[in-house]
This record gives C-alpha cells, sequence and structure tokens, in this order.
C-alpha cells in the first residue's frame, strides 16, 4: 500500500512538470469563425546606421568614368577579394563610419545615417552629377542580420535578403520554437543610436501583428525562453543518472568485500 502511495505521488509531481497545451498554440486569442481584417501600420523603412555595409553601384553614359565608384563592391561570396588597400571600403561595399558617412572616389564624405535607402540612393546621385553624364545608382544594405538565441530549433545568425523581415520570419529561419519554449516571454534586444533596447513579446497575442517590433532591424537579437518542463527532464536526467552510479558504487563496494 505504501509504493502504491508513493508511486501516486511521482504520478503528480512529473504530470504537474509537463507542458501544458493550452501555452503551445500561437495567437490564441484569434476569433476562431471569423475572418478578421485590419491595416498594416506599424512597418517603417529600413534606416541606416553605423557599421552598415552598402553595396553601392554606379552606371551612367560613361561607364569607364563610373568605374571608379565601384570600387568597393567585389563579391567575397564568389572567393574574390578586393586588391583595393583603402580602409574606407570593405571586400562588399562601403562601410557606414562612427561618425554615420561613407567616403566615396572623389566625393568624399556623404553622411547617409538613419536615411532610408532610398533617400541615400537619391542622395549619391544628386552628388554624381557634377562627375557624370545621367547617373543611375543601386544601393542595398548587405550585412543585414538577425540572431535567434534560446529554445528553438536552430539557433544562430541568419541573414536577411531584403529589407524587410518580421518575428516570424526569424523564427522560422531558425526551425521555429520547440514546444518547451515560453511563447508568451520573447526577448527582443535592439541596438539603435547608441543605445540598447530589451523588449519583452508576447507570441500568444494577435497584437504582437501591430507591435512597432514586429519588423525587425539590423542586427536584433531575439532569445526565447526555456519552460520549467525543458529543466525538469534535464533534471531528472541527472538525477537517474546520479541514482544509477551510486548503485553502481554500491555494488562494486559489496563485490571488493565478498
Amino acid at each position: 500500500m505504501k509504493h502504491f502511495f508513493y508511486l501516486i505521488i511521482a504520478t503528480v509531481i512529473f504530470s504537474s512538470c509537463g507542458v501544458k497545451y493550452k501555452s503551445v498554440p500561437y495567437f490564441t486569442d484569434l476569433p476562431q469563425d471569423s475572418i478578421l481584417q485590419e491595416q498594416i501600420n506599424n512597418h517603417s523603412q529600413l534606416r541606416i546606421q553605423k557599421n552598415d555595409i552598402l553595396a553601392i553601384t554606379v552606371s551612367s553614359l560613361n561607364a569607364e568614368a563610373s568605374a571608379i565608384f565601384n570600387l568597393g563592391n567585389t563579391s567575397s561570396t564568389q572567393g574574390v577579394t578586393s586588391s583595393n588597400t583603402d580602409p574606407r571600403l570593405t571586400a562588399n561595399g562601403f562601410m557606414v563610419d562612427q561618425n554615420g558617412n561613407i567616403q566615396l572616389p572623389l566625393i568624399g564624405d556623404v553622411h547617409l545615417e538613419d536615411l532610408t535607402t532610398t533617400a541615400a540612393r537619391e542622395l549619391i546621385q544628386n552628388k554624381l552629377v557634377n562627375y557624370l553624364k545621367e547617373p543611375v545608382v543601386s544601393l542595398r544594405l548587405i550585412n543585414f542580420k538577425v540572431t535567434v538565441l534560446g529554445d528553438v530549433a536552430k539557433p544562430g545568425v541568419y541573414p536577411v535578403q531584403n529589407e524587410k523581415a518580421s518575428i516570424s520570419e526569424a523564427l522560422s529561419m531558425a526551425g521555429d520554437l520547440t514546444i518547451t519554449a515560453v511563447r508568451n516571454n520573447v526577448l527582443l534586444i535592439r541596438e539603435n543610436q547608441g543605445k540598447r533596447e530589451y523588449v519583452r513579446l508576447d507570441l500568444q497575442k494577435k497584437e504582437l501583428f501591430n507591435s512597432p517590433y514586429y519588423y525587425l532591424k539590423n542586427n536584433d537579437v531575439l532569445y526565447i525562453q526555456p519552460g520549467t518542463a525543458k529543466y525538469a527532464s534535464v533534471d531528472a536526467s541527472y538525477r537517474n543518472v546520479s541514482i544509477v552510479l551510486s548503485a553502481l558504487s554500491v555494488i562494486a563496494l559489496i563485490i571488493t568485500r565478498l
């Protein structure tokens, strides 16, 4: 009878450590039997920050004259390294310095910090009119990346190919949250204009879609907290190993005494 009582207590303890289904689904406050529509008004255009790397390609009616402005755009992804040793250039493009500037040949400093890529392209194009006939500028951010850490299938640093990425997309790239992850306390860490922000987000509420933090910025970090169920399973494994080792030690001691 005593053993049966202990068995019941153990069952209750381990069942309480399990994952409750209601904590698993996303966006649980969305209506089940109707279609909800709302305007998207929380997306803001990506803005250039310090340490961003910009691929800038210039063309004009005179290809030879345009070539000097394209020195910083050799592609390392194809195994090519730039022979240009100018520190203003990286192997892939022009880096925005700590003053928010890039340095273009002939033109010199061009302040691009906090501009959208469209505004930056137009600014450079206007400056090139003095040097080129009918210049056309292509500009894009090429080091846009987000980091996903914690209780996901594939934590890591993920490059973003365009200028728009959401939390949902970042989590999908990381293989989604595991079943034990805490969905209502996701931490977003963002560096912006010399300040660091820590924002808590709830993946179970539809209000996430309207959050000003739903669309990610360059170098954002998402941390997914593991739930107590994962800790309980790991803790139980260590306890079982300790019990087995203790039992083996006792057996070994008995054998040596015999």
